[in-house]
């Protein structure tokens, strides 16, 4: 059994090959990188673990905390206030951490355990054209929930003073040639700049 078929097996993820499989393939216009699939099963993962504790989820709180555990740049001192957070919750961090795969776990599960083979999408224009627009908005949705988090962290624990408040995120594109402005979404949607069309 691999290390995939054994957490999804311990955290009851019983649709989770399928959806794996379905991501990585690119079926429904959707094609994950086999790190982008490994940050989803480990969300996944985190997501169960709290709920099985009963913890209260903000929107975009599994994500952050998930790169609060994980990402390099992140300070062993914000780590470490996460990590705490969590154990209060009921969390057995440090099996938690070991349940996280890596992508080349997600690579050996999907090829040797699910016989799966990878065709890359990029082919198709459209489909290369509304993927880069999903990485673009995921990004901004991200970013929101980031921010929002981490205001309420600092609100809560009174190093500043906020009243409720809403995070909005909206990428402008300029083009230098002509100066217009467009919103990310309305250019790629567009095919690129009115003025070199």
């Amino acid at each position: 059994m691999s290390k995939v078929e054994r957490v999804i097996s311990e955290y009851q993820l019983d649709s989770m090959g399928e959806t794996l499989e379905t991501y990585w393939i690119g079926e429904g216009d959707e094609q994950y990188s086999l790190r982008e699939l490994a940050d989803f099963f480990n969300q996944t993962v985190l997501r169960t673990a709290l709920e099985r504790e009963n913890a209260s989820l903000l929107s975009g709180e599994v994500e952050n905390t998930y790169r609060l555990l994980t990402d390099t740049t992140v300070s062993s001192g914000i780590r470490a206030e996460t990590e705490n957070s969590l154990a209060r919750e009921g969390i057995d961090v440090e099996r938690l951490k070991q349940d996280f795969v890596s992508h080349q776990a997600i690579h050996t599960y999907l090829t040797k355990y699910r016989d799966v083979s990878h065709e890359s999408n990029t082919d198709d224009e459209g489909a290369h054209i509304e993927k880069a627009a999903d990485t673009i908005r995921r990004l901004q949705n991200r970013t929101a929930a980031v921010t929002e988090t981490t205001l309420k962290n600092l609100r809560n624990t009174e190093r500043i003073v906020l009243t409720d408040f809403d995070v909005l995120t909206d990428v402008q594109v300029v083009c230098n040639s002509c100066g217009r402005s467009y919103p990310v979404d309305d250019l790629l949607e567009a095919g690129g700049c009115e003025c070199e069309r």
